[in-house]
């Protein structure tokens, strides 16, 4: 790329952002797009803006994000959004600090070094000037290098700082919202897996009602046996969808009425797409199913309970100290059977997965395992190709048909700038549904676990695809002839090669930045969809609410493409340090933005309490090794004599990361018995706490209580207590 392409490419990226910002701006103030602007605020009943659309400027929204506590994001998202901010500040921390000391001394170091000559550029020396400012412009031996040594250690030592004060804050919060008065069900129960078979003469539920009355006798409330729901659930969904057609065909009818009080009522053809078959009147016909429904789904009720028992439970105790005491004990000498966990949230449950066993669980992780390495190897192959489009020269090369297009000066120009990164973008935006897919086929029983597996699949894919993929890939591409000539010769390539990828991801991430932020803020593509859907396909309030109903933040996607950012911009921190700026304002500018977008738009999905965190940190200090290594292997191949002096770098990250799990990580894994021992504001209904199990397909008709018996245990203690 050269550097009017450079420039082409950060300039435009800019523009863009400012233009959408303002289109935000002008869209948010208006009140029919309070629904799209405005989501979280609707739901939790509050007015969409303060003061009134018409008053507010279009800065507004900085002021108010900056201004915004914690506290404000954790009452409005949750725990787990908060420490996703506390990611962004440590990250933002990490740069910013870094680059205090790497931007003034290491740019002149470097800019000064007139040893190599600017012969090893991105292209053919028209961007050199940026090259100049690389490590791969200072000679490989002399004084100068020894700056970037000490370069080295001060990026750890302040990433080291900002990891430990993240970890020990993320810990407090957690423990705040764990030790809160309000009542949560999830902190009364556990999940019970791998239940051995019944005794002769005994019910299910009677053998789990004595096994843990038998251990608890003073907390044990009831238990609740996990049963194969896909058939009661399927007529759930279609009786559902049959309620909805009829509000649907209720609304039209009272419009029509409206306008023409001798309007017929809606009919429809009960054929294929309903487009043939017998013409019916639409309301009489769905209320004709709805009843026919309503009495199959309560005998497949039934039957579900009594026949389709699983060899999992969920078990409540009125007491959340004993909940947290029994999700952390072994409850039998064999691991295979009994085993438990604390319980997730009732809507976080996956129910198909409930019933896993537990060789059956390990099995398939295995096998998710190489599925998922032969993704990654695989697709390195479409991710080369990409890399090799990173210039011109080599798109030619490849296609020489294209050679007379790319002459044109706007067509290169523009292509240069773009076609690389947004190819590479829209290539990662195919990824993360199967991951979440393979995550789901482990057996993992919760949907927050799922997204944290898909999200740790889906971050070393990008590492290892992207970041080194790229790197790798564009320099042997570009060196390939003179490798083939001379095999020794690929360390010297690699060595003058590498600091020049830098220009690639240096417009990577403007272009993630300005452009994807800019959309992000401005909300287009979703305000586009949800009044084509209000104007032509919404006829009932349930369908409008649905057309605007928020989304959660995505972490599963959000995290592994932040930490693809880090781990570029800390990679080349060292050996390009004009790429930090660039690392500052994707942070900087995400901290802002998503911080808007977390208080009004975002409704989180789930709440783990911030046990995404330790997965967060173990990549984040893999990001760390990762960029040691690089520069312990780039300081080795400029044959510099004092390299070993970065050999401690890896061990001391690994000994403090060691250090920080020992430490902390344990919480993170089971609530701690002081922290959920703090007194409630209330007793708790154990009876509003155990139905809120139940999932909707059996508890949906209305059936009578005494048809639970079989799954859905008596109380067996009355009594309550307050923590």
């Amino acid at each position: 790329m050269d550097f009017s392409s450079f420039l082409t490419s950060l300039a435009t990226s800019f523009i863009l952002f400012v233009i959408l910002m303002f289109l935000f701006t002008w869209l948010s103030r208006k009140s029919g797009n309070a629904e799209v602007y405005y989501p979280n605020r609707i739901l939790k009943g509050m007015n969409p803006v303060e003061g009134g659309y018409m008053t507010r400027n279009p800065f507004a929204w900085m002021r108010e994000a900056i201004s915004s506590s914690e506290t404000d994001i954790i009452n409005m998202s949750g725990v787990d959004t908060a420490v996703y901010f506390v990611f962004l500040a440590t990250a933002l921390g990490i740069f910013v600090f870094s680059g205090i000391v790497l931007l003034p001394v290491l740019l002149p170091v470097a800019a000064t070094d007139h040893t190599i000559r600017a012969v090893n550029t991105t292209s053919k020396g028209t961007f050199n000037e940026l090259d100049k400012l690389s490590m791969g412009q200072v000679g490989n031996s002399g004084a100068r290098l020894w700056a970037f040594i000490v370069a080295t250690y001060w990026v750890s030592i302040v990433s080291y700082f900002f990891l430990w004060r993240a970890y020990k804050h993320v810990a407090e919060l957690r423990a705040k919202a764990l030790m809160s008065p309000e009542v949560r069900a999830d902190q009364f129960a556990i999940l019970v897996r791998d239940i051995p078979s019944v005794s002769e003469g005994q019910s299910k539920k009677e053998q789990i009602d004595s096994y843990f009355s038998a251990i608890y006798p003073e907390t044990f409330y009831r238990s609740m046996v996990v049963t194969d729901n896909k058939k009661v659930n399927k007529i759930y969904e279609e009786l559902e969808g049959y309620k909805k057609k009829l509000e649907r065909a209720e609304a039209i009818y009272a419009e029509s009425k409206n306008t023409n009080p001798d309007a017929l009522k809606p009919s429809h053809k009960t054929g294929f797409l309903g487009i043939i078959g017998e013409k019916v009147d639409s309301i009489e016909f769905y209320n004709d199913k709805i009843k026919e429904l309503i009495e199959k789904l309560e005998a497949e009720q039934k039957l579900t309970l009594k026949e389709k028992q699983q060899s999992s439970a969920l078990v409540f105790f009125n007491s959340r100290v004993t909940a947290a005491s029994a999700s952390q004990n072994l409850h039998a000498p064999i691991v295979d059977t009994w085993t438990v966990m604390d319980a997730p949230e009732p809507r976080q449950l996956i129910w198909t997965n409930l019933s896993k066993k537990f060789y059956e669980r390990i099995i398939r992780q295995y096998v998710v395992y190489v599925v998922v390495f032969l993704t990654i190897f695989f697709y390195m192959i479409p991710i080369g190709f990409i890399s090799a489009l990173t210039t011109l020269d080599n798109l030619v090369k490849m296609l020489p048909f294209l050679k007379p297009v790319v002459k044109l000066q706007v067509i290169k120009t523009v292509l240069e700038a773009y076609l690389p990164q947004l190819a590479l973008i829209i290539f990662l935006a195919l990824l993360p549904k199967f991951l979440l897919f393979l995550s789901k086929a482990e057996g993992i029983p919760s949907e927050s676990h799922a997204t944290r597996a898909a999200s740790g699949k889906y971050f070393y894919f990008t590492v290892l695809n992207v970041f080194i993929g790229i790197t790798l890939g564009g320099t042997l591409f570009t060196s390939f002839k003179s490798i083939e000539h001379d095999p020794n010769s690929i360390f010297g390539v690699l060595a003058k090669s590498l600091p020049q990828n830098a220009t690639f991801f240096l417009t990577f991430v403007a272009l993630k930045f300005f452009v994807g932020y800019g959309l992000e803020l401005s909300r287009i593509v979703p305000l586009i969809i949800f009044h084509l859907k209000k104007k032509y396909l919404c006829k009932t309030e349930a369908e409008i609410k649905e057309a605007w109903a928020p989304d959660d933040l995505g972490y599963a996607t959000r995290f592994p493409n932040d930490m693809l950012i880090m781990t570029i911009v800390l990679c080349y921190s060292v050996i390009a340090p004009i790429i930090i700026p660039f690392g500052v304002a994707y942070f900087g500018l995400g901290w802002l933005l998503l911080r808007n977008q977390a208080l009004k738009v975002y409704v989180p999905s789930f709440e783990s309490y911030g046990r995404m965190w330790p997965h967060i940190y173990t990549r984040m200090i893999a990001t760390l090794i990762l960029y040691q290594v690089t520069m312990l292997g780039y300081f080795g191949v400029k044959k510099f004599k004092p390299t070993p002096v970065l050999f401690p770098l890896p061990i001391i990250s690994l000994i403090f990361a060691f250090i920080c799990q020992k430490k902390f990580r344990r919480f993170f894994i089971s609530p701690a018995l002081e922290v959920v021992s703090h007194e409630l504001k209330e007793v708790p209904n154990m009876e509003i706490v155990y139905r809120s199990f139940i999932p909707p397909c059996l508890s949906a008709g209305k059936p009578d209580e005494d048809q639970f018996e079989d799954a859905l245990s008596h109380v067996s203690k009355p009594g309550s207590s307050s923590v």
